[in-house]
């Protein structure tokens, strides 16, 4: 079996780089225990899906990223989305800010909150209650921006994960480069947050060792050197991501929709493919332990809500989070994704997938141009 990779919450993962660029920028209270350079002004530019290993892997489509001082860091568990970019806002782990996965339960009415979507009716600001780094930056005096699509300003996890930033919307590679440099010369400091999605979408669509991802990763990386163009010099460009990627092929799938056997006490079926909330039936949780154990072999972890927590998987979890993670937790490790063809359709058909504790989903880069 592939040996887990364990999410290094306090330092040396996603939810501490903004805690250290605020301890760089000086911001009062804040430790920088990444070792960042101090600066007046940062630029912090995630790259949704680029993996540390795929950075390796295909260095030569990235000649710009692959030139910059950098290490490797974890991102949380789950690692997927919605976790990742609430850990980097708030600076904590999802035991704590709460977000648990592309889908959870709302444990208060049954309903399956897609974070991403923010599809269920449910406040932003008490699911996710804790403030932000950027609350705690702006409140030092910081300019505080925000630079992603425009439809992001209202969505429900912007709210969660990135409230005291201004969002400034841009929709095109020419809009985020100006939103960019405007942001990054207001005042005598400034943190600007630029978010870039399209490796992910191709990755999800096409796999991430295909040709057009590489294609792609090399148009990221003209992005980010065009991104550090834009910066005034004394200004630090940040680059991370999200989490990684790993290619599972049609025939590696398992279909839960398909299997009676796999959806015999399981009430919601939640998470995303490489890494499954199951919520039981009262009293079934066992058996269900049992029966994915059994089907899925060394390809997978199969455990309990509260084997899962006692990992360490998701930070300390606060009481009002437990809920929302699953009764059985399914983290793949092997080449296998548990798709659910009728309840989750869309994701069925995805070729690069994430969520899991493989180093190809887990690790991820922490590159840092600071200028001349």
């Amino acid at each position: 079996m592939i040996v887990p990779v364990s999410p290094q919450y306090g330092g040396g993962s996603l939810a501490d780089v903004l805690p250290s660029v605020a301890g760089a920028l000086s911001v009062p209270g804040e430790t920088n225990v990444l070792g960042l350079p101090d600066a007046p002004r940062y630029a912090v530019l995630l790259l949704d899906g680029l993996g540390w290993n795929l950075l390796q892997r295909y260095a030569e489509a990235a000649p710009y990223l692959s030139s910059l001082a950098g290490r490797s860091l974890t991102a949380g568990v789950p690692s997927t989305t919605a976790v990742s970019l609430t850990s980097l806002g708030t600076g904590l782990p999802p035991g704590a800010h709460g977000i648990v996965g592309y889908t959870s339960i709302v444990p208060e009415t049954g309903d399956l909150l897609n974070a991403l979507a923010w599809d269920a009716p449910v406040d932003p600001r008490r699911w996710q209650p804790h403030g932000t780094v950027f609350d705690r930056v702006a409140a030092a005096g910081v300019a505080t921006r925000n630079v992603s699509k425009a439809r992001f300003d209202s969505s429900g996890l912007t709210a969660a994960a990135f409230r005291g930033s201004a969002h400034r919307g841009a929709d095109t590679v020419e809009d985020r480069l100006d939103a960019t440099r405007f942001a990054s010369r207001e005042g005598t400091s400034s943190l600007v947050y630029v978010y870039d999605s399209q490796l992910d979408y191709i990755g999800h669509q096409q796999g991430c060792d295909s040709w057009q991802w590489q294609k792609e990763l090399a148009a990221a990386d003209d992005f980010a050197l065009q991104v550090r163009s834009a910066l005034p010099r004394d200004a630090v460009l940040l680059v991370v991501a999200d989490h990684g990627m790993i290619d599972i092929a049609p025939e590696q799938r398992v279909d839960i929709d398909l299997e009676p056997a796999l959806t015999d006490g399981v009430r919601v079926v939640g998470g995303e493919s490489r890494f499954r909330h199951l919520y039981c039936v009262p009293g079934a949780e066992l058996d269900v332990l049992a029966t994915y154990s059994e089907r899925l072999g060394d390809k997978a972890l199969v455990l309990s809500r509260a084997d899962a927590i006692a990992r360490g998987w998701f930070g300390p979890v606060e009481d009002r989070v437990a809920p929302r993670l699953g009764d059985v937790i399914v983290a793949s490790l092997g080449p296998v994704a548990l798709v659910a063809s009728r309840r989750h359709a869309q994701e069925a058909n995805l070729i690069g997938l994430h969520g899991s504790l493989t180093a190809d989903e887990m690790e991820i880069p922490l590159l840092v141009d600071a200028g001349s």
